[in-house]
């Protein structure tokens, strides 16, 4: 089962409308969304699978209440550190000098030395219609960019939406300038909360976006988590999906 998170998909009120509020779109609000959907459904416990953002949920969710998961999936694995949203929005610039400059420039002069995730999100709440477009569409351009060795290049299909962008990139910059709304390294921190919860982080050494140390951090502190690092496999890349096939079939061969 997968479900589309507030604002996103076909959840309403939708964040591509600039008129919805995400003041109740936090990681508190998701957590608790999940928890009402397993009580509604009325399953005890239940596999947690979330990947790249996703994984930062699950994680949240499992640690917050362990005993309602049985196995975690976790591909793309983030925690959503400060540090890591620094690097995908300054750090990895360095791979990609000229679109990252695009990027940098696309927010006014005086935030270029700053923070461009609330700069942008600050453009993502303009009351000129023109400027929340075109800092929705930079934005998903800079995402583009740091998968393109993965894409060869191509545009993302679902960046074509005007209303998907506005969406997408609104509710990235409201999650990541407020850092998730978790403490620095908490899920790190955390991870022995996790102890006994069989695992299989799953993650390609060549994700520039989110480096591998990320993964290997956290089964480090998790002793009952496998890594599976894919040597030739980035962020996107489609071998991903295979092994998270390969990893629920093998729990569920186990119950």
């Amino acid at each position: 089962m997968l479900f589309d998170q507030r604002g996103a998909g076909r959840s309403i009120p939708h964040a591509g409308d600039p008129g919805t509020d995400l003041c109740v779109n936090t990681t508190d609000h998701l957590v608790a969304d999940i928890e009402r959907l397993r009580e509604h459904l009325g399953i005890e416990r239940w596999l947690v699978y979330g990947g790249s953002w996703g994984s930062t949920l699950g994680l949240t969710y499992a640690q917050r209440h362990p005993g309602r998961v049985t196995e975690m999936v976790i591909p793309a694995v983030t925690m959503t550190r400060r540090s890591e949203v620094h690097w995908l929005y300054h750090g990895v610039g360095r791979f990609f000098p000229e679109q990252w400059a695009r990027f940098r420039d696309g927010v006014p002069p005086a935030d270029r030395d700053g923070d461009l995730v609330a700069a942008y999100a600050r453009l993502l709440d303009h009351p000129d219609a023109a400027v929340r477009e075109q800092a929705a569409q930079d934005w998903c351009d800079w995402e583009d960019a740091v998968v393109s060795l993965e894409s060869g290049g191509a545009p993302r299909p679902r960046f074509a939406d005007a209303r998907f962008r506005m969406a997408f990139a609104r509710i990235v910059t409201h999650y990541f300038r407020h850092g998730a709304w978790l403490d620095e390294g908490q899920l790190l921190r955390d991870a022995h909360r996790l102890e006994g919860i069989p695992a299989v982080l799953i993650h390609g050494r060549l994700d520039l976006g989110g480096p591998l140390l990320t993964a290997w951090e956290l089964t480090r502190a998790w002793s009952s988590a496998e890594l599976v690092v894919l040597d030739h496999s980035g962020h996107t890349s489609a071998d991903l999906g295979d092994h998270v096939v390969a990893a629920t079939d093998r729990f569920a061969r186990s119950q």
